[in-house]
């Protein structure tokens, strides 16, 4: 074992090829808590140090791939103030970062449910395969935020500015075909094929078959439009959007869109301390704390519901 903690294991499988597999213990779903954010710094090291490793496959242990980020924590962290919220984000962003930017082609292969967080460690993997029966999104406008772990800044450059704010403003879980067809993902696998897949895939890549280090290199720079057709571009976002959600409102469609153009021109570390900025500039707002309350509220409503049905 190369790595064996309380969220991630990472273990040779054969042909120089390791899996990092999530399962975060006395949990049913893989989620990005304090605990397991510290653990994929570990793992991600442990990775490091260990030159056998030519290409990873990254899995989840649960029926669910990772659910997102722990929202019972954002209470606390969203309480300290926009300044402290950047702080809390930018190490955060630099551990994902570290992932993207180990030397060896990273496939994500995506089981079950990828959002939000989830999904956002897929886009830092090189390649995604997704299961039949999965689904992968962004859904954090409904809790008056928006992606705050790099998917303003990846998704714009994997999908097209275009696409990324439809997935972001819907924020709605996309099934396989569209993503597929969007080109968040690079295949769509029958669930019992997944594994064999991802596995295809980086022994494709370790080959020199496959031109991984381009593809990541994409999510690296700015995106590649001229000023023009990002204005252009933006434009037509902000039209579409913001006559559904009103800014005074409903601010973070906006501050998703500010925080997206704010970052088209610059490369990845830039645009994601631009992420960073927008994403506790919509934390702190009314609307946020509203949001997240009746979400949290919702959830012990059905705790509640099922131990009930259970003793029932």
């Amino acid at each position: 074992m190369i790595h064996a903690g309380n969220a991630i294991t990472v273990q040779m499988l054969s042909d120089g090829i390791a899996e990092f597999r999530f399962d975060l213990q006395g949990e049913s779903v893989n989620k990005f808590n304090r605990a397991t954010i510290e653990d994929f710094q570990a793992a991600i090291a442990a990775v490091k140090a260990n030159a056998e490793i030519k290409g990873l496959i990254v899995t989840s242990a649960k029926s669910t791939f990772i659910v997102g980020a722990d929202i019972t924590e954002f209470g606390q962290n969203f309480a300290q103030g926009e300044q402290a919220i950047v702080e809390w984000s930018l190490p955060v962003h630099e551990i994902f970062s570290s992932f993207e930017d180990l030397n060896i082609p990273k496939v994500a292969a995506i089981n079950g449910m990828a959002l939000g967080g989830g999904f956002e460690m897929c886009l830092v993997c090189d390649y995604r395969v997704m299961s039949e029966q999965a689904q992968v999104g962004l859904p954090e406008i409904k809790l008056g935020i928006f992606p705050g772990f790099g998917g303003t800044v990846r998704l714009s450059r994997v999908i097209g500015i275009d696409n990324a704010v439809e997935w972001m403003a819907m924020a709605a879980p996309k099934k396989p075909a569209a993503a597929l067809k969007d080109g968040a993902v690079d295949a769509v696998v029958a669930a019992d094929k997944l594994q064999n897949a991802a596995i295809d895939l980086v022994k494709q890549a370790i080959a020199g078959r496959l031109d991984w280090k381009a593809k990541r290199q994409e999510k690296l720079d700015p995106i590649k439009l001229n000023p023009l057709e990002q204005m252009m571009a933006f434009n037509t976002a902000k039209g579409a959007v913001l006559a559904k959600a009103n800014p005074a409102q409903y601010p973070a469609p906006k501050l998703m869109l500010d925080s997206l153009q704010a970052g088209a021109s610059l490369g990845r570390d830039d645009a994601l301390k631009a992420e960073a900025q927008g994403f506790a500039k919509a934390a702190i707002t009314p609307q946020a704390e509203a949001l997240i309350g009746l979400f949290l509220n919702d959830q012990i409503v059905k705790k509640a519901s099922k131990q009930h049905e259970k003793g029932a």
